[in-house]
């Protein structure tokens, strides 16, 4: 993802640290990054039933994980997306 080697391996990180907090199935988390040109794409896939955990009321907890996830992409020059495969 960009300028330094190992940037999307730290937002990667994050983004599966967060997850794995926040289920009741850590060890079901996988977290992938899909790279493109302008913008990488970080895949969550986690157990059917802690989809909601994930997402939050409203969306509110997969909204602040994407805010965490652009703000540490940030100086990499790439747009980032946090998306949750459902399984």
């Amino acid at each position: 993802m960009g300028g330094e080697p190992g940037e999307g391996a730290a937002v990667k990180a994050l983004v599966e640290l967060v997850a794995r907090s926040l289920v009741d199935h850590p060890d079901d988390v996988v977290v992938e990054v899909v790279d493109g040109p302008q913008t990488a794409t970080i895949e969550v896939r986690v157990a059917a039933d802690d989809v909601g955990k994930l997402i939050g009321r409203g969306g509110r907890i997969i909204k602040a994980i994407r805010t965490l996830a652009r703000a540490a992409a940030t100086g990499s020059g790439k747009r980032v997306n946090v998306e949750v495969l459902r399984p």
